[in-house]
């Protein structure tokens, strides 16, 4: 990994992206869905990321003189755009094959390249935070995908989950959705 201040910013990008993911999701699954599983896939899978979020928030530095929460952005405009997009996507399924298609793939591409990037011995404890949450990002990208396929036998479905103008807007920033420190 790189210096203080780069992990410091990608710290701060993963708690505004677990947190980001608890309030969408959650507002989506009370929302209801076209299968009763659905939201309370959505409701568990929220709760998650706000453990998540709560967990990156305690390896933000604590340094006199900077605020913590001061690091908690979006990683970029791109990002802000696709969690607006999930929040205002016409109903669940269509939240479920965003999540199932563009944001799970790409966050477990983060999490993983960051954990590729890891030094063992100033990295340790985040390196688990990591490993941690990369398993729930995959079981739930397992997870909503096994359920969307269900939703998705109306050959007519299928267009409402389509996110390709969203991954077009995110390609230009690389792997996954918090760019790595140059």
């Amino acid at each position: 990994m790189s210096d203080l201040n780069s992990t410091a910013r990608l710290v701060g990008a993963y708690v505004w992206l677990e947190r980001r993911l608890f309030e969408v999701l959650g507002t989506v699954a009370a929302r209801g869905g076209a299968s009763p599983e659905l939201p309370v896939l959505l409701d568990t899978h929220s709760r998650h990321h706000a453990w998540h979020s709560s967990l990156f928030a305690e390896h933000l530095p604590r340094i006199h003189g900077l605020d913590p929460a001061s690091l908690v952005v979006s990683p970029s405009p791109a990002v802000t755009e696709l969690m607006s997009a999930v929040e205002d996507a016409n109903d669940a399924t269509q939240v479920a094959g965003l999540l199932a298609r563009v944001v799970l793939p790409r966050l477990v591409t983060t999490y993983r390249r960051h954990l590729r990037g890891a030094r063992p011995a100033s990295d340790g404890p985040l390196a688990r935070t990591l490993r941690l949450a990369l398993r729930d990002e995959v079981e739930a990208w397992t997870e909503i995908e096994e359920l969307l396929e269900e939703l998705l036998r109306e050959a007519g479905r299928v267009g409402a989950v389509w996110s390709g103008s969203i991954e077009e807007r995110l390609a230009g920033a690389g792997p996954g959705l918090v760019p790595w420190p140059t």
